[in-house]
């Protein structure tokens, strides 16, 4: 029997997976307990109209992070900070201080843990910092630490 499944079922499909099982374990398990449906003509089309949804909002996703991309790059955020004689930082330049930042002068909200920074920034000047938008789509934002 061919059955489209609703959820994930470990070792046997995963969820919008068209597969043919034994008519026995579709009717006492997949089908009792709504794990999957019968793929008749209907849910077939119903299953491609779901998938071909799926794929449009990816798309406007995918989409809706490149204007971001685009915008992060025209921007600046600049952020004060105490530093030494020698341009070094007391302290350091977080994520979680940029994303605060530019929430505050842009009205951009990105979450901290997207913004890719190897090592807290330490010293003063500008900063290239990498922000992961979408998994295919990377921005970058142009930090300037200054001194108070």
């Amino acid at each position: 029997m061919k059955v489209i499944f609703k959820t994930d079922v470990k070792g046997k499909g995963k969820k919008g997976e068209i597969k043919e099982v034994n008519d026995g374990y579709a009717r006492n398990y997949l089908l009792k307990n709504n794990l999957a449906v019968e793929a008749t003509k209907g849910n077939m089309q119903a299953q491609k109209a779901k998938d071909a949804k799926v794929e449009q909002q990816a798309q406007e996703e995918v989409e809706e992070a490149k204007r971001l991309k685009d915008k992060l790059a025209d921007l600046e955020v600049k952020l004060d900070a105490k530093s030494g004689d020698s341009g070094r930082l007391f302290g350091s330049i977080t994520s979680k201080q940029i994303a605060e930042q530019l929430k505050k002068d842009h009205n951009i909200k990105i979450d901290k843990r997207k913004i890719e920074l190897d090592d807290p920034i330490r010293t003063l000047g500008y900063s290239n910092v990498p922000v992961k938008l979408h998994p295919e789509v990377t921005g970058t934002i142009r930090v300037h630490i200054a001194e108070k």
